[in-house]
C-alpha cells in the first residue's frame, strides 16, 4: 500500500530527473510540425502541379513519408522506476523501457518516468501549439490522439515501430439536456466519449503504446524473443489487444472469465484471430493465471500491471484540456475497476501542470459499482486498510474487479487532487444509463456508474450547478446491448426499471395506431 504522503510521492514522481543534462538545440530545430495532411491521396489528384506539389509521391505511404521526413533525435527519454519509491530502497533503481520487466526489485509496481528537465526546456505554449497543430491530420503517426503527444508518451520510439489505428481524438459531448433537466440546471456538463474508438473502448489508448513497444522489442536491432502478447480481461482489454496485435502481425493470447462478458466483447478477439481461453473463474483468477504463464513462456504481459498502457491512457486527459482550449475543468469523474485509469488521468493532468501547459489540475472522482467496490470501502475507512474482496456480478462487467492491481496508484491520484470515491448500486447505475440515453446518449453501464456518482454528488451539493464537469465514458453502449434489453424489458430481478421504454404491440389498422399515439403522446399531436 502507498504509505508516503501524496505530496512527497508526487515530488518524487514529477521531480526533475538525475540524468545527465542534454544540450537543448535551437528552439524548434529537433521538433518538427508534421507536414500538412492532404485531403486526398496524390494518386487521386488532378494534374494541376500547383495543387499537388505538397503531397507525397503516389507510391509512398504515410509511414514511408514519416521516415523520409524524420528529423534528428529529439533528446527526450523515459524509463521505469519503482512506484511508489520503496522506503530504504535503491534510489537509483531504474530500468530501460526496452527491458521486459513488470515489477520493481521489491515486488512493487513500476511507473514510466520522463526526463521532465529536458521537456521543460520548452515553454508550455510551445507544447500547446505543437499538439494543437497535429489534431486531425493524417501525417504518421501524429493523426492519432495518442501519438500526437508522442514526446509525452514514448519519446524514443521510432515512428516505423508504432502500431496505431488512429485512436483517440474522441468526442467531448455537451450533455446539455441531461444537465439542465435532470441535474439541477448544470450548464457545463460534458461526457468524454472514449468509447468512440477503434474497438469501442478507452483501452485502445493504452494498447497502441504497449503493442508499439512490443513491436520495437521484436524487431532489429533488439530482436527480443517475444512470441506473443497475453492478457487477462473483462472484455475490453482483450478486444484492444487482439486488434492491435492483428494489425502488427503479433500473436495475441487472452484469458477471459467464462460467461461474465458480453457477446459483443467476446466476438472481438475471436474475429481478430486471437487465441481465446474461456476460464471457469473471475477476472482476478484469470489475472493470476496469465501472470504465471507469462513468467514461464516468452509472452509479453499486457495487463495494467504493465505501466506502458497508462502512458497512452493519460493522453485522454491532455485531449480534454485541448478540447477546452487548455482550460481546466473543475471535476473529472472516472469509472474504476483495476484502477489504472484514474491514475492515468491524474498523470496526464499533472504532467501538463508541471510543464506549464495549464496552471492547475481538476478534482478527480473514482466511481465504482457497489458490487465491486474495494476502493470505495478503502476511502470510507479513511485509507486505513485496503481489503480485497470477491467481486459480485454487476452489469458494469468491465469493472467487476475485487483485487485491483493499481490501488496504490489510485490513492496517489485521489489524495493529490482532493478526490472522492463514490459507488453506485445496480439500480442506480442502470437508471442513470437509461436516463442519459433519453437525452441523446447511448451509454455503457460503466458510464452509468460514473453518472450515478454525479447524481449523488449533486444531491450532496459537493458538485455545484456551474461547475465544469467531465464524465468519462469508457466504452461504447453498443458493446453492452443485453443490459439495455434486460432493462427495457423490465427483466431484471428486484429492479423497478423506472425509465424502461418497451416497444408497444399494436394491430395494423389506422384506428388502433391512432388510439395508441393519442394515449402515449398525451395530446402532443
Amino acid at each position: 500500500m502507498a504509505t508516503s504522503t501524496a505530496a512527497s510521492t508526487l515530488s518524487l514522481l514529477f521531480s526533475h530527473s538525475r540524468q545527465p543534462s542534454v544540450r537543448a538545440p535551437a528552439a524548434g530545430s529537433h521538433l518538427h510540425l508534421p507536414p500538412r495532411a492532404s485531403p486526398s491521396r496524390a494518386r487521386c489528384a488532378s494534374s494541376d502541379t500547383t495543387a499537388t506539389k505538397h503531397r507525397r509521391p503516389a507510391d509512398e505511404n504515410i509511414r514511408e513519408e514519416a521516415a523520409r521526413l524524420r528529423g534528428p533525435a529529439q533528446g527526450f527519454s523515459a524509463w521505469y522506476e519503482p512506484f511508489p519509491p520503496a522506503p530504504g530502497g535503491d534510489p537509483d533503481e531504474r530500468y530501460s523501457l526496452d527491458e521486459v520487466v513488470y515489477r520493481s526489485s521489491s515486488g512493487g509496481l513500476l511507473d514510466v518516468r520522463h526526463d521532465m528537465e529536458a521537456l521543460a526546456r520548452y515553454p508550455g505554449s510551445y507544447w500547446r501549439d505543437l499538439f494543437d497543430s497535429r489534431v486531425g491530420r493524417t501525417a504518421w503517426p501524429y493523426g492519432s490522439g495518442v501519438w500526437s503527444k508522442k514526446e509525452f508518451v514514448l519519446p524514443e520510439i521510432d515512428s516505423d515501430h508504432i502500431v496505431s489505428l488512429f485512436e483517440g481524438n474522441s468526442n467531448l459531448f455537451w450533455a446539455e439536456r441531461l444537465g439542465r433537466e435532470h441535474l439541477g440546471g448544470m450548464n457545463d456538463l460534458w461526457v468524454k466519449h472514449c468509447g468512440i474508438s477503434h474497438t469501442g473502448s478507452f483501452k485502445d489508448l493504452g494498447m497502441t503504446v504497449l503493442v508499439s513497444q512490443v513491436n520495437r522489442l521484436r524487431r532489429a536491432p533488439l530482436s527480443r524473443p517475444i512470441n506473443g502478447v497475453g492478457c487477462a480481461s473483462t472484455g475490453d482489454t482483450s478486444a484492444a489487444l487482439s486488434a492491435y496485435c492483428a494489425a502488427a502481425g503479433i500473436p495475441a493470447i487472452v484469458f477471459l472469465p467464462a460467461d461474465r462478458i458480453s457477446l459483443q466483447q467476446l466476438i472481438q478477439p475471436i474475429a481478430n484471430g486471437a487465441t481465446v481461453l474461456s476460464l471457469d473463474t473471475d477476472f482476478d483468477g484469470c489475472m493470476r493465471l496469465i501472470r504465471e504463464v507469462t513468467a514461464e513462456l516468452p509472452i509479453y504481459l499486457a495487463n495494467s500491471l504493465n505501466s506502458l498502457r497508462l502512458e497512452g491512457q493519460k493522453t485522454a486527459a491532455i485531449e480534454i484540456l485541448q478540447q477546452f482550449n487548455w482550460q481546466v475543468p473543475d471535476w473529472v469523474i472516472v469509472p474504476g475497476g483495476n484502477l489504472g485509469n484514474i491514475y492515468a488521468f491524474y498523470k496526464g493532468f499533472e504532467m501538463c501542470r508541471v510543464l506549464g501547459l495549464v496552471d492547475r489540475v481538476p478534482r478527480l472522482v473514482c466511481a465504482q459499482a457497489a458490487n465491486a467496490n474495494p476502493l470505495y470501502r478503502y476511502y470510507k475507512s479513511g485509507w486505513t486498510e485496503f481489503q480485497p474482496q470477491v467481486a459480485e456480478t454487476t452489469y458494469a462487467s468491465a469493472i467487476q474487479i475485487g483485487d485491483p492491481v493499481s490501488v496504490d496508484r489510485a490513492v496517489v491520484a485521489l489524495k493529490a487532487t482532493n478526490g472522492i470515491v463514490e459507488e453506485a448500486t445496480e439500480e442506480e447505475l442502470m437508471d442513470a444509463t437509461a436516463l442519459a440515453d433519453r437525452t441523446g446518449m447511448f451509454a455503457c453501464p460503466h458510464t452509468g456508474v460514473a453518472l450515478a456518482a454525479l447524481f449523488k454528488l449533486r444531491d450532496q451539493r459537493i458538485i455545484g450547478p456551474n461547475d465544469c464537469t467531465v464524465v468519462v465514458s469508457t466504452a461504447h453502449g453498443l458493446k453492452f446491448t443485453q443490459s439495455k434489453i434486460d432493462y427495457h424489458d423490465k427483466n431484471i430481478k428486484d429492479m423497478v426499471c423506472q425509465y424502461a421504454n418497451p416497444p408497444i404491440s399494436v394491430k395494423a389498422d389506422f384506428g388502433s395506431v391512432m388510439d395508441v399515439l393519442q394515449k402515449n403522446l398525451n395530446g402532443k399531436i
